[in-house]
């Protein structure tokens, strides 16, 4: 008994089996990319940082348009400065080598978001910070003023002074470290170890 395959039959098998793998590689590549992309997120919103900040991750496969043997995904963040601090812990100094001010719960938040600075914080309420010097723990800015029903430094309106209290405003470390609470590379690397199975899979015919 014969057996025999034409030229034509050949060509269309390796066709359809070049078309089989293209589809295979693009469908688990996009699947790590989107995978690893909901995991960051996952990680983001466990950690504090809210989903705002959650959602500047995106992924995207490429080729966009067409399955491809080499297709490639990329994941990245619109807000790398913020997720690098996280996911390393790097320590953080002063710009000008002095102090570095960390708010207390009466500086309240700053108007255009984020933590108050000293500066910020003297001109929103017309009190003068007054420096105090500690030899063991953080040295402070403080203020004469009133706290308020939000625990907020004040203004007094009292003409004699009552209510007046020295504030806490502000704390003045030398150098703080950030406390890691991110781990992006764990996952990176898990999905991109378990991506030839999963071309395996879907090239074989088994999701």
């Amino acid at each position: 008994m014969k057996l025999s395959a034409s030229i034509t039959d050949l060509a269309e098998l390796m066709r359809g089996e070049i078309a089989a793998g293209e589809k295979a590689v693009t469908a688990a590549v996009k699947h790590a990319g989107n995978g690893l992309r909901d995991d960051w997120r996952g990680q983001i919103t466990r950690a504090g940082l809210g989903h705002r900040v959650a959602r500047t991750i995106r992924s995207e496969t490429y080729p966009k348009t067409r399955d491809s043997l080499n297709a490639a995904a990329m994941v990245w963040s619109r807000a790398p400065v913020i997720l690098e601090a996280h996911d390393t812990g790097p320590l953080i100094r002063s710009a000008d080598g002095f102090w570095l001010a960390i708010p207390t719960e009466a500086a309240g938040k700053s108007l255009r978001g984020g933590r108050i600075t000293p500066g910020e914080w003297e001109r929103r309420t017309g009190l003068r910070l007054r420096f105090i010097y500690r030899r063991s723990g953080p040295s402070l800015l403080i203020a004469e003023a009133r706290l308020s029903k939000k625990c907020r430094a004040v203004r007094s309106r009292s003409k004699t002074g009552r209510g007046l209290t020295s504030v806490p405003i502000f704390l003045l470390v030398p150098q703080v470290r950030l406390s890691k609470r991110l781990d992006l590379e764990r996952p990176a690397e898990a999905a991109l170890a378990a991506l030839p199975a999963a071309i395996a899979r879907r090239w074989s015919g088994i999701t």
